[in-house]
């Protein structure tokens, strides 16, 4: 009959091997070695891992050579300008026939002016006036209408505006005055349309408001009417 070996519990065969595991260490004398490596000194650091400094630029102030006309004046200063661009509404103008265009003779010309000088001697004199005779290039072709340099200084705006024109009937006609080159450009041909304006007819333009013409239009061919 064999003998049934004794039951080796597990806390002592785990602390047979922690024994046996120890004195392998102590005969190869790792535990020394160990602590010589804890107390050696710390090995330099690699220069190619080294901190680098920021590069320095060094910047200087260079002295911008000018012309010596503009040497000693103040260095120009640009900015943006936005010019609003005035637009009066086109309308609808009925086609005028120029087939049968006639120019005023200087006589005609200078008899339409003087009845409109007599007719704005009987007008209210606290509005600045003035008289226009009519050119071709007023009432065909580019109708443009320039206006008189002194006056558009003295009472008109200093930049462009929209200005109004009453005719003897009260109809009111937006134009737009431009005031680098004084007279008046968009609007003024439905004007000069609508009334069937033509050579040498003299307009009285009379300033009632900062923005606002009444016009008294004598025509060329009718002296016996005075006016419109």
């Amino acid at each position: 009959m064999v003998m049934a070996k004794p039951k080796v519990s597990y806390e002592e065969s785990r602390r047979k091997r922690l024994e046996e595991n120890k004195q392998r260490m102590e005969a190869l004398n790792l535990p020394k070695l160990a602590q010589a490596l804890q107390n050696s000194s710390p090995s330099k650091p690699s220069p190619i891992k080294s901190v680098k400094k920021p590069r320095t630029i060094e910047k200087q102030v260079v002295v911008v050579r000018r012309s010596s006309r503009v040497a000693n004046k103040p260095a120009p200063v640009y900015k943006e300008i936005v010019i609003e661009r005035l637009v009066i509404p086109r309308g609808i103008s009925k086609h005028r026939d120029l087939s049968n265009r006639v120019y005023a003779s200087d006589e005609a010309r200078t008899n339409a002016i003087e009845r409109a000088e007599k007719l704005l001697s009987g007008l209210e004199s606290d509005y600045p006036t003035f008289i226009r005779s009519m050119l071709p290039s007023h009432v065909t072709g580019g109708f443009w209408l320039g206006l008189n340099v002194r006056f558009c200084k003295t009472n008109l705006p200093k930049r462009d505006e929209v200005m109004t024109l009453i005719d003897e009937d009260g109809n009111e006609y937006k134009t737009i005055y431009l005031a680098r080159k004084p007279g008046l450009s968009g609007g003024w041909k439905g004007f000069a349309v609508a009334h069937e304006l033509v050579d040498g007819d003299a307009l009285i333009f009379q300033l009632i408001r900062p923005s606002a013409f009444k016009v008294f239009i004598i025509r060329v061919n009718s002296p016996e009417q005075g006016n419109n």
